[in-house]
Parts: structure tokens; C-alpha cells; sequence
């Protein structure tokens, strides 16, 4: 289970890298105040990484619980994983059109200082964790510290790497096309990720 765990997280992390709501405020205060490329990548890594940590915090206080499920009944969890991520899977695709996730349109005045807009941006990421990864962390937490470890490593570089290099791309003039669609249908998207991640866990 603890391949299709990480490879379910990966994809997970991917996608949430790629939603434009976590990097296009960056480009569009970017270019307002007059940053160059470089800069922008550097307050995307700020911003990333305080989203990635309050990511992964939370994701630790959830692995201790399925830490706790393993230990309670080990040969159960190797079924109830796998369900349990199709069931949050479906939950995940239910709520999808409630979801409020990370915007800051409108939220952060752009005649701010400097500095009090970089930890403005940086304060609203961390503020905003990805949720749907803690169903990964709960399932992680039931093969040990060392998935755990693994988890939260892939979806810190995965997440910030991929918000600097989608900010890298649209600085030079790559068209969003219909990227916000994406934004759209991620609750979706994730659900879906994670109910494949389910099946190939009871499939092994």
C-alpha cells in the first residue's frame, strides 16, 4: 500500500501545485509592483513552503491517529485503508461545490508595503492547508514514521517546486487557456485521486 500511497500523494500534490489560485496572485502582484522573475520565484517559495507547513503539521497530528488505528487492529487496516480513502474519496467529490479553498483576489490591497505584502501572502497560504492530503496522512500513519516522513517530504517539494515553476511559466508568457477550470473541478479531481488510490490499495 505504501507505493500506491505515494504515488496517490504525488498526483495529489501535482494538482494542487498547478491550481491557479495558489500562485496566480503571486504573478499578478508581481508584475503590478514591478518584481522580476527571479523575485517572484523567491516570495512564491516563502508563500509555498508556509502552505506546505501548515500542510504537514496538520498532516502529522492526523497520522497519529491512523498510527493508532494500525495499532489497534493491524491486519484490519489493511483493508479499512484503502476503504477509507474511497470513502473520503466521495466525500471529497460531494462537498466539491462548497469548498472555499485559497483566494486572495480582492482579499490583499496591493498599495501594501512590501514586506507587509510578502507576509501577507505567506500568512494567507498557511492559513489555507490542502485538506484533501490529510486523508493520505491518515492512511500513511498506519505504515509508520518512515511513510510519514516520505509523505510530507514529497508533498513539500511537489507543492512549492510546482508553484515556483507554474509562476516561472506564466511570468514568461504561457496562457492560462482555461486552466481555471482546474480551480473549478479540484474537489473533483481530488475525490477522484483519491478513490483510485483506495482501489489499487485493495487491488494489492
Amino acid at each position: 500500500m505504501t507505493t500506491d500511497l505515494l504515488l496517490g500523494s504525488l498526483a495529489l500534490s501535482l494538482l494542487h501545485a498547478a491550481i491557479p489560485n495558489h500562485w496566480l496572485p503571486i504573478v499578478a502582484i508581481g508584475k503590478r509592483a514591478g518584481w522580476t522573475a527571479a523575485k517572484a520565484s523567491r516570495i512564491t517559495l516563502w508563500a509555498g513552503s508556509a502552505h506546505a507547513l501548515s500542510t504537514v503539521l496538520i498532516g502529522l497530528l492526523i497520522s497519529l491517529a491512523g498510527w493508532q488505528l494500525s495499532s489497534w487492529a493491524e491486519t484490519f487496516m489493511e483493508t479499512a485503508a484503502p476503504v477509507l480513502l474511497i470513502t473520503l474519496g466521495v466525500v471529497f467529490i460531494w462537498r466539491h461545490y462548497y469548498h472555499r479553498h485559497f483566494h486572495l483576489h480582492g482579499q490583499l490591497p496591493l498599495q501594501l508595503p512590501e514586506k507587509q505584502m510578502i507576509v501577507a501572502l505567506a500568512s494567507a497560504m498557511f492559513l489555507s492547508p490542502c485538506l484533501e492530503i490529510g486523508a493520505f496522512f491518515l492512511v500513511a500513519g498506519t505504515h509508520g514514521g518512515w511513510a510519514v516522513f516520505n509523505l510530507s517530504a514529497l508533498y513539500t517539494v511537489t507543492t512549492v517546486g510546482g508553484m515556483v515553476v507554474w509562476v516561472q511559466l506564466v511570468w514568461h508568457g504561457l496562457s492560462l487557456a482555461n486552466w481555471h477550470a482546474l480551480e473549478h473541478y479540484a474537489g473533483i479531481i481530488s475525490g477522484v485521486v483519491l478513490m483510485l488510490a483506495g482501489i489499487l490499495g485493495l487491488l494489492h
